[in-house]
């Protein structure tokens, strides 16, 4: 019988694999590590590696929190039971090299006090620079995951993506996409441990697509030669990642409603970003090119 105990231990497997890959393709940052506690109840593993051959900042966290839902939280669950446990593996990267796009993955498995349960999840890119090659790569790499598992998983992710991670104030996309889920649950709860065992298995399954994903741009991009117009552009395209997490994140206004570490919750955020006014790209350029593919409903494969 699979337990929240067991996902929790599976899960700091993930962070710990993941963080290798990491420190060893960049070949000079290592992961610092800072364990915490949580008054109300559990806590975590922050690594975070800073000012590395290609890795500016980035932040690997696992939590497995427990406690009281917030009544504006549990209004926002849709539940009414108060007890819950929450424990998840969550990723942010931003690359010193325009070049290098930005990448962010989360895993996660809450149940509450009566034992209902879900996970959810997803994995997306922020190029500085996209381009359709690497968009269908990425995307294919995802479907290769979700079709191991369920036909239908891709293009519902894939769409759920691009609604959840999109900047209503900008009318744009925060990036090329890439997947989605939230409260997958098992349909049988009669028969619910297998499918249930299944559900988890994909979870770890998207989990472990990240690492050959990221591991991949950083290879091909990271030699890239790159000017300063486009280490500003970087910066612009930043302040709009920040935009996002502070306005319209769900894991962001969860750990801070529920009293989370703030370090932790604010890993996320680059070490700089910028904010011109009225920044307006030349028609025909890389940057405008990429505007132009920072919209929803693009097929890239």
């Amino acid at each position: 019988m699979i337990t929240k105990e067991n996902i929790s231990d599976r899960l700091t497997e993930l962070q710990e694999s993941i963080c290798s890959a990491l420190e060893k393709e960049d070949g000079e940052g290592k992961f610092t590590v800072e364990k915490w506690e949580r008054e109300e109840g559990g806590g975590g593993i922050t690594r975070i590696l800073q000012h590395g051959n290609v890795i500016e900042k980035g932040g690997v966290n696992f939590s497995a929190v427990h406690g009281k839902l917030p009544e504006n939280i549990q209004k926002a669950l849709k539940v009414s039971e108060p007890g819950f446990f929450a424990t998840g593996v969550s990723i942010v990267i931003h690359p010193s090299n325009p070049m290098v796009p930005i990448i962010h993955m989360n895993v996660r498995y809450f149940e509450l006090g009566n034992g209902e349960y879900w996970f959810g999840g997803g994995i997306d890119l922020t190029p500085h620079y996209a381009n359709v090659e690497d968009a269908r790569w990425f995307h294919s790499q995802l479907k290769n995951t979700c079709d191991k598992f369920e036909s239908s998983y891709y293009p519902k992710f894939k769409n759920w993506a691009d609604d959840y991670f999109f900047i209503p104030h900008r009318n744009e996309t925060r990036g090329i996409g890439g997947i989605f889920f939230d409260r997958l649950t098992a349909e049988n709860k009669g028969e619910d441990a297998g499918e249930k065992q299944k559900l988890f298995d994909f979870l770890i399954a998207v989990g472990e697509t990240f690492a050959p994903i990221y591991l991949h741009f950083m290879q091909s991009k990271s030699k890239l030669k790159f000017s300063e117009a486009e280490k500003k552009w970087q910066l612009i395209r930043r302040g709009r990642y920040v935009e996002f997490n502070l306005v319209y994140d769900k894991g962001t206004k969860f750990g801070l409603d529920t009293n989370g570490r703030i370090e932790s919750i604010l890993m996320s955020l680059p070490e700089q970003a910028n904010w011109f006014y009225n920044h307006v790209p030349e028609a025909g350029s890389a940057e405008s090119t990429t505007l132009n593919l920072l919209k929803k409903g693009i097929e890239w494969i």
